[in-house]
């Protein structure tokens, strides 16, 4: 240390000493206890008033259902051991103060996890009443019991309950400050609608405590995940009707199906990570991609039937009567298809003449082969007797000769009968039809009644 003083350090130091707020604050803190609540009689009762501004809505974990909101919060009570007369401090009538100096009653919010990020406001201001306002920024991270079926068309209704965590009712006692109020300029993920409040008191072992509890209504903004999640589904959906337009007896038509299933499948898995998810439910949105996967399947199912029913006719025989009747008959009356099928019948007439010329020259072909194979089996009879034992060599002449004649037979009974394809053609067709516009009802009572069911939540929270 330096053996002197200057003059201006003895001038600054005079001027601190004689500062009127060092002054008042020696005075306040002087036998001042912050061990105990500050009232001169014990069975008074410190009245703490709250308010707090829901600034913004910062994320909300579905899966672990915790909300993380930005609030400022505010905190009112008497202290009867900080007063003063301001006139005998130069009209002071307010201080700040050290909030460590100062006894702090134990207002706690009940649903706090966590406490991030929270600055640290080391000052609060007095009056010469002894009224203390203690103001202060937080990032709360609280529990809160989401519901997630309208996702993403959902309101969520989360809580802060502040409570004395020791001092029971008659020690210390909340009111509401001031109205709750929230941020109106918040751009994130979910909006605040409303912020109402209610005060409880409720019994713990005996003891009546006062709680002063928040109720925070928030909306979900919905276009993220309408653009990413439904209208892809959409359009999935939409290139699977046209796949209806593909004649049934094309074979692309089953490759086309089973693409747009594939699709549809890495669709679900690159969106399953957007989706929220709980231990006790599952969003709506969720159903409805299931029974998109499942109609998709039953349409690559019906496709399957179709082309099966309506290729290989040759291999058929005659469709039932009671097919016929009820398909034919019945089934495309009630669908108004009959000049759709009568065009079907013409068009197809044309593939069946070019079949009865393939089916000609087959079986020309298959005649010349017979009688080649009998001469060349007359001329060169001797020549196997050489080399074959005459018993087997019959026998295999035997064999080939049955199998050709097998094949003639199956081609003379196509030549006597070319209704056949035909009849399968329209049949194919109708039924078709007839699922393509069961498909289509199912479809819509699915987006109808999922809309309903959305308009329905909604309509429970509704946001003000």
């Amino acid at each position: 240390m330096r053996p002197w003083t200057t003059d201006e350090e003895i001038y600054d130091s005079a001027n601190t000493i004689n500062s009127t707020y060092i002054q008042l604050f020696n005075h306040l803190m002087t036998g001042y206890k912050k061990d105990v609540r500050p009232v001169h009689d014990w069975r008074n009762t410190t009245i703490v008033e709250i308010s707090i501004i829901v600034r913004a809505i910062l994320d909300v974990d579905e899966k672990n259902e915790i909300l993380r909101s930005y609030i400022w919060y505010r905190q009112f009570w008497r202290d009867e051991f900080l007063t003063w007369d301001p006139q005998n401090f130069d009209c002071i009538e307010n201080i700040s103060i050290p909030i460590e100096r100062i006894w702090v009653p134990d207002v706690v919010i009940n649903e706090f996890v966590d406490t991030k990020m929270t600055p640290n406001i080391p000052y609060v201001y007095v009056t010469s009443e002894g009224k203390v306002r203690n103001y202060k920024p937080i990032q709360a991270v609280t529990s809160c019991s989401l519901n997630i079926y309208n996702f993403p068309f959902d309101l969520q209704i989360c809580n802060l309950t502040f409570v004395s965590w020791l001092h029971v009712k008659q020690d210390i006692d909340l009111k509401l400050w001031n109205e709750p109020v929230h941020g109106k300029d918040d751009k994130g993920e979910w909006e605040v609608c409303n912020v109402t409040h209610q005060y409880n008191i409720f019994n713990e072992s005996n003891d009546i405590f006062a709680e002063l509890q928040f109720r925070i209504t928030i909306r979900r903004r919905p276009l993220f995940y309408v653009v990413n999640l439904l209208l892809p589904s959409m359009f999935l959906m939409m290139m699977d009707i046209f796949g209806f337009y593909l004649p049934p007896n094309c074979g692309e038509r089953v490759s086309f199906k089973i693409t747009l299933l594939l699709g549809y499948s890495v669709f679900l898995i690159i969106v399953s990570d957007t989706l929220p998810a709980t231990a006790t439910q599952t969003p709506l949105i969720g159903v409805y991609f299931a029974v998109c996967m499942a109609l998709l399947v039953t349409s690559l199912t019906e496709t399957i039937l179709v082309v099966r029913l309506v290729h290989n006719q040759h291999l058929k025989s005659h469709v039932p009567h009671w097919m016929k009747y009820l398909v034919l008959e019945k089934i495309a009356v009630i669908l108004c298809i009959q000049d759709k099928k009568r065009f079907h019948m013409a068009q197809t007439r044309s593939s069946e003449i070019s079949l009865q010329k393939e089916n000609s020259t087959s079986t020309g072909g298959m005649d010349g082969a017979k009688s080649k194979f009998s001469h060349y089996s007359r001329e060169d009879s001797k020549d196997y007797e050489k080399t074959l034992p005459q018993r087997e060599g019959a026998l295999i002449e035997d064999n080939i000769l049955q199998e050709i004649m097998a094949i003639h037979q199956q081609l003379k009974k196509q030549e006597e009968h070319p209704a056949i394809g035909k009849e399968w053609l329209e049949v194919g067709y109708v039924l078709d039809v007839l699922f393509f516009r069961m498909y289509l009802v199912t479809l819509l009572a699915n987006g109808i009644i999922l809309g309903l069911m959305w308009s329905l939540g909604q309509q429970e929270l509704r946001c003000s």
